[in-house]
């Protein structure tokens, strides 16, 4: 996991290589790497969809996930991140922390995975290993242990100290690097080894208590045994995080990044078991242990569509195993779901298996009614794991098929897409008609129409990209909805419930029946919820979703002849509605966090360019002869930012964005929006 352009597929590619998984090292410049296969990947050179596969290391079996690092597709990271033990983040050693960097580190953190660091391109003009460390701490906050230390750098950069044997491993730099060259450390790095070698130790010993005594009597009397151990410890326990560095591209570095794999990231024995909930009573938790004698008990984290094996999912099996022929219980559907083929992956190539064990991952052909974050659990262990969050899309395009003949065939084209990129989504604008395709930013767009073209053979007419802005409210508001139909107008039906939304700090969703059974019987409540999240997906300002409400079912009525979930479900939405219309609603737009990276003389040209986009900067430092400007702006005045930027730099300035957060639109803002729209 990394920022783009860190060099993780370059990486996954050389430890396919040097695993003897693949017998050519493939290159994201000459487009034909493994682990990004597809078109679009090969095409742009960069990863879009996370690629599976499992590798052995010295007798030890890895799955390997290389993610992307475009701020566009974090869904990926967020659901490889949900089934993985371990990660390896991978920093650039000239740049060290950046942005994407951040937001990877914060969903591991969110998910208790355990990491490793590896400063990758050390070879690079402006590595600065020393700089890379600190970034970790300051900007990460993390406790980084260095294990090695690197051999000069830059075009210098020939191999690493390895502190825990305090021997240097060099690389030729004719050859494939898979020739190690081990010998003792070069004399004029001998002190500075010395002394992080001691400091390593002393952090090490942090994490056990005999070393601590060792350490203090004579720290030669340390075994690498018992330091591995304690490292070990440390890094399960999320309390440090091994560093390493070395450059991929040049093949140096790696079998030690592999080696560390094996030595500090946890086996599925190593982490505590997960914990799922009953589908019957939420409040009942079930542990999930990785024990192969347990009922079955996995994950669906990801979706993808095959030309030749149809619908594969793939699956992390957390208990049990897994089998061919099987029949698992999906409970948020409560269907059966069969096994029909189980393989393993190796990018977009299959072979073939006859189960799954817990610990391992695979996909699964013949799942009918299974999407991503849902559960497959055996009969007689009913459980629910932890569903993945989706962020949430914040700009979109209006879509129209070429001919009304292709409309059918591109609804089904991008109804697959969708069920494949759950942060993507699609909805019909109530006022204009029009076909909606929202996602998380302009790329991810781009990717999902020439999928579109390419894999569904479905040409579209694409708009201009809209920002997807939000609603929320400002006051609290009653309302009431009653839903009456009676014989003469058909089928009766009966429902009516009195509701109060108020502001909810945080932009979620929050809602609870706090009423009498005898005003609705439980058996409706669920029709009351679906009722007012359908009515939240249309805001009384201008249709868009509202988010940051608080609602209370606080009464209704009921008759028990003509009661109908349907009937409860509309006078639910009728109420919200109602509520929603006198709560002051307020639009919110989606703001992004900017990194800009100028040379000086430009960061006043690039700041009242910002001011001008309603930006505001954060704060500033120098890196080398560049300013690092942090600022934050709304998404609806950086489109053509790039083009901007280049022009006002002589194109020496580079910058990077991620969604940070929904905040109000200033008044004058909105009305204009309001009045574009013509509400």
């Amino acid at each position: 996991m990394a920022h783009i352009d860190a060099g993780k597929t370059t990486t996954s590619e050389r430890i396919l290589y040097y695993s003897g998984k693949n017998y050519r090292m493939g290159e994201v410049h000459e487009g034909n790497t493994t682990m990004d296969w597809m078109v679009q990947e090969q095409e742009r050179g960069i990863t879009i969809t996370a690629a599976a596969t499992t590798l052995f290391w010295k007798d030890h079996k890895i799955n390997l996930i290389d993610t992307p690092g475009h701020v566009d597709f974090t869904i990926e990271v967020e659901r490889s991140l949900r089934v993985l033990d371990g990660a390896v983040a991978v920093f650039d050693a000239v740049n060290g922390v950046e942005p994407q960097s951040e937001t990877v580190w914060r969903q591991a953190e969110k998910y208790h995975v355990p990491r490793l660091c590896f400063l990758n391109k050390m070879d690079r003009v402006g590595a600065d290993f020393d700089m890379s460390v600190n970034s970790l701490k300051e900007r990460l906050h993390a406790n980084p242990i260095l294990i090695q230390l690197p051999i000069g750098s830059e075009d210098k950069f020939k191999g690493v100290i390895d502190l825990i044997d305090f021997k240097a491993v060099t690389w030729t730099d004719d050859g494939d690097g898979s020739k190690l060259l081990i010998g003792e450390v070069p004399e004029d790095l001998v002190s500075i080894a010395t002394n992080a070698r001691n400091t390593m130790i002393e952090k090490i010993s942090d994490y056990d208590d005999t070393l601590v005594e060792k350490f203090l009597s004579d720290a030669s009397s340390i075994g690498k045994e018992e330091l591995k151990r304690a490292l070990r410890k440390g890094t399960l326990e999320l309390k440090c995080t091994p560093v390493l560095c070395g450059s991929a591209f040049k093949n140096k570095g790696v079998q030690p990044l592999l080696d560390a794999v094996v030595d500090y990231l946890p086996s599925p024995l190593d982490v505590p078991p997960i914990i799922g909930h009953s589908p019957d009573s939420p409040e009942r938790e079930i542990e999930c242990t990785t024990d192969f004698n347990e009922p079955p008990v996995a994950l669906a984290f990801k979706l993808a569509s095959d030309s030749f094996a149809g619908h594969l999912v793939y699956i992390r099996v957390y208990s049990g195993i897994v089998k061919v022929g099987d029949q698992l219980l999906n409970p948020r559907q409560s269907r059966k779901e069969r096994i029909g083929r189980i393989v393993r992956m190796h990018a977009n190539s299959r072979e073939e298996a006859q189960s799954l064990k817990a610990g391992d991952i695979g996909a699964v052909i013949g799942l009918k009614f299974t999407s991503t974050g849902d559960t497959l659990c055996a009969w007689e262990k009913k459980v629910v794991l932890e569903r993945i969050d989706l962020p949430e899309p914040v700009i979109s395009v209006a879509l129209e098929a070429k001919s009304t003949v292709e409309e059918p065939k591109m609804l089904e084209g991008l109804n697959k897409l969708l069920l494949e990129d759950p942060s993507a989504s699609l909805r019909t604008d109530p006022e204009t008609g029009q076909l909606l395709l929202s996602g998380m930013g302009e790329l991810h767009l781009d990717i999902l129409v020439d999928r579109l073209l390419r894999e569904h053979k479905v040409g579209a007419n694409v708009g201009k990209p809209q920002v997807s802005y939000r609603e929320t409210i400002t006051e609290e508001s009653k309302g009431e909805g009653k839903f009456i139909r009676t014989q003469q107008q058909g089928e009766p039906a009966y429902g009516h419930c009195r509701l109060i939304i108020s502001p909810l700090e945080g932009l979620g969703f929050d809602f609870k029946v706090d009423c009498p059974e005898t005003d609705i019987p439980k058996e409706f409540h669920k029709a009351l919820q679906e009722g007012v999240l359908e009515a939240i997906e249309n805001g009384p300002l201008a249709g868009f979703k509202m988010m940051g409400i608080k609602v209370r079912v606080t009464g209704g009525s009921y008759n028990k002849d003509d009661a109908t979930e349907a009937a409860y479900k509309v006078a639910a939405s009728m109420a919200l509605r109602e509520a929603s219309r006198n709560s002051k609603p307020m639009l919110l737009e989606p703001q992004f966090k900017l990194e800009i990276v100028t040379p000086e003389d430009f960061t006043g040209n690039i700041i009242s360019d910002l001011n001008a986009r309603r930006g505001k900067v954060m704060n500033m430092n120098a890196r080398g002869n560049y300013q690092v400007i942090n600022a934050e702006a709304p998404l609806a005045e950086l489109f053509g930012y790039a083009t901007d930027i280049r022009s006002k730099s002589q194109g020496r300035a580079s910058f990077s964005m991620e969604f940070s957060e929904y905040s109000p639109v200033p008044n004058k803002v909105s009305a204009e929006i309001l009045a574009r729209m013509g509400r």
